[in-house]
């Protein structure tokens, strides 16, 4: 068995990557901030407390490792994050990288990536890993990190790092609502009005961390892969997420002309209060996108089969239920 890094611990791939690496039987040591994340297999991780953007802390931390999984990054599609944004996806990319080349033994990297960084060419409606990053074409802030954090891993791979770069689409799974893709499901349990049109592109955190489990213990080395397990529409979405729920999905469209305006007001909002936009001009415009994003290569490459997008709405919703119940009995628990 492997002595392996993981950052990321907290957030949605990370708490699933975690206990599914010390089930396999690794010596895990994960980075953290604030405090300890509560997943399964806690007392048996060796934390680390710090950030990605602490070169000497990281260099420190891979002593004796053999594998990193850098599942660290930010999500933010709000115009006041661009600079955390290349902090975090960029630099700590580049600090993972070099931390991992400097090591005194050979490491291999899993650097987890986005489907935001794959290319959209005009004209394209089916993408792959093939597809090629158009600079001239307007991207989002966020997209514009993953793509830079994937140029520097590739830099380390020219410099003979042995690593792999998984594109994951929007990945589902049962996790703090607040946060990221999870996000969705809160709108959804809390029956708001409103979707847009266009289509996204989903996957479950299980596959997702089936298929870096599978590539990072391969011999495959200096290749990326999408891991994206369908498309379905917003208002299909919604629609699905409602049923297990049982509540009342969103029933009325908002135009691509309305989105424009709502963007801009909740711009104006965010400036006035301070606070973030709900709504912003990227989220307006990607919301807007059809485009499908092709996960054969790793189908083929390791054999994975994805799970069903209904049946990984249902399991999500379930999980976000019993969440919800052991959180509203904890607050009972503290008030009595």
């Amino acid at each position: 068995m492997a002595t392996v890094f993981v950052t990321g611990g907290s957030g949605l791939i990370g708490s699933y990557l975690i206990p599914a690496l010390l089930a396999q039987g690794h010596q895990v040591r994960a980075l953290y901030r604030g405090r300890v994340p509560a997943i399964q297999g806690t007392d048996r991780v060796e934390w680390v407390e710090g950030d990605i953007l602490d070169v000497a802390l990281l260099r420190k931390s891979l002593k004796g490792i053999n594998y990193v999984f850098h599942s660290a990054g930010l999500v933010s599609y709000a115009p006041q994050d661009a600079g955390l944004l290349q902090q975090v996806n960029v630099e700590g990319a580049a600090n993972i990288v070099d931390a991992c080349l400097e090591a005194e033994e050979p490491i291999k990297l899993c650097h987890v990536s986005s489907i935001a960084a794959i290319g959209r060419g005009k004209g394209m409606d089916v993408l792959n890993e093939n597809s090629k990053w158009d600079a001239g074409e307007k991207q989002s802030v966020y997209a514009e990190s993953k793509h830079f954090g994937e140029l520097e891993v590739w830099r380390g791979i020219a410099e003979g790092l042995q690593a792999v770069i998984v594109n994951p689409s929007v990945v589902l799974g049962p996790a703090n609502w607040n946060r990221s893709s999870t996000r969705l499901f809160k709108y959804v349990y809390q029956e708001r009005a409103f979707y847009t049109g266009g289509t996204a592109n989903f996957v479950d955190v299980r596959d997702v961390v089936e298929a870096m489990l599978q590539l990072t213990f391969s011999e495959i080395s200096g290749e990326r892969f999408i891991l994206n397990a369908g498309q379905l529409t917003y208002k299909a979405f919604f629609e699905e997420a409602a049923r297990c729920f049982g509540k009342k999905a969103p029933s009325f469209k908002v135009s691509p002309a309305l989105a424009e305006v709502v963007w801009r007001l909740e711009h104006v909002r965010a400036w006035l209060t301070g606070g973030r936009p709900l709504i912003t001009k990227d989220t307006a415009r990607v919301s807007a996108k059809s485009h499908l994003f092709d996960s054969q290569k790793v189908s083929k490459s390791v054999g994975l089969a994805f799970r069903p997008l209904t049946e990984t709405i249902a399991w999500t919703c379930d999980g976000l239920r019993q969440i919800a119940q052991d959180q509203s009995g904890l607050e009972v628990a503290r008030s009595n």
